[in-house]
């Protein structure tokens, strides 16, 4: 568990939120941005990539 893959976790993880409910295709694209870079900062910390769409609610580990 890396300090800069929690980092990158968590500001993906914000990016996401902020933007995932817009429905311009700016909006979604800055929700797919923060999903891309929270999975990098999974995959640096061995967790599985996010799978689902932004925005769509479900959870996974």
């Amino acid at each position: 568990m890396s300090i800069e893959g929690k980092a990158k976790e968590a500001a993906g993880f914000v990016k996401e939120e902020m933007n995932e409910h817009k429905d311009t295709p700016e909006g979604k694209a800055k929700a797919q941005e923060g999903r891309d870079l929270r999975n990098e900062g999974r995959v640096e910390d061995g967790k599985a990539p996010k799978t689902t769409e932004p925005g769509t609610g479900h959870k996974e580990d």
